[in-house]
């Protein structure tokens, strides 16, 4: 079974039906069959190893949020409840995402389309950097690339690396212990959001250099 399995955990068959046809109706999704109760969940989840949970906290035979802590799956919680102790105890249980009830579906499909990309950067075969994992927490936040205020830790060094100074992307990569190209990436995206001014410096021969220094 390919694509990413989906287990929805609710009590309302109706509502897990409506979330279910939400899951198939996506690309990359395969939606399993529903389960009602706590224990009706840990079975399929032993039977079908989902890849997501979409958990309703108030379930005939227990807790869902309990559930989710207990499972080795990612999951969401789709519940009616919106106190804040019941919201922080989700997401203190590993929720990635906590939906409110009642939702039109599309809600539900964004979310997964989130979902679906998160999961792709976090499977890489290489070492993560810290750029990828701060993109993929982003993702799940439904913040565009490079849209958060906090910097990461290594434009916080490119920006220190400038002190106040022009620089090439040569020279920051050599004051940071960076290839030139991570330097550059990380030059140009700072450029982008107006944090690192750029210029040009013509030489007798070549192209021009870019040279880049810190403030808007």
């Amino acid at each position: 079974m390919s694509g990413i399995r989906v287990l929805v955990v609710d009590d309302d068959f109706r509502v897990a039906g409506l979330h279910r046809e939400a899951v198939a109706a996506r690309a990359g999704f395969v939606a399993l069959e529903p389960a009602r109760t706590v224990g009706e969940a840990r079975a399929a989840i032993a039977a079908h190893a989902p890849d997501l949970v979409l958990a309703d906290v108030y379930l005939p035979d227990g807790d869902g949020i309990d559930l989710v802590r207990s499972i080795d799956a990612d999951a969401f919680v789709l519940s009616a409840a919106t106190d804040a102790a019941t919201v922080r105890r989700a997401f203190s249980a590993g929720a990635l995402a906590y939906l409110v009830k009642p939702f039109d579906t599309r809600v539900l499909a964004e979310r997964l389309e989130r979902y679906a990309r998160y999961r792709n950067l976090l499977s890489s075969v290489r070492p993560l950097s810290q750029d990828d994992i701060d993109r993929a927490a982003a993702l799940m936040r439904g913040e565009r690339e490079g849209a958060s205020l906090a910097r990461s830790a290594t434009e916080q060094t490119v920006l220190a690396a400038l002190a106040g100074e022009e620089a090439s992307a040569s020279e920051v990569a050599e004051r940071i212990g960076v290839s030139r190209a991570t330097a550059q990436r990380h030059l140009t995206a700072l450029a982008e959001r107006g944090l690192v001014q750029v210029s040009l410096r013509y030489g007798s021969t070549g192209r021009p250099e870019h040279r880049f220094r810190a403030g808007g």
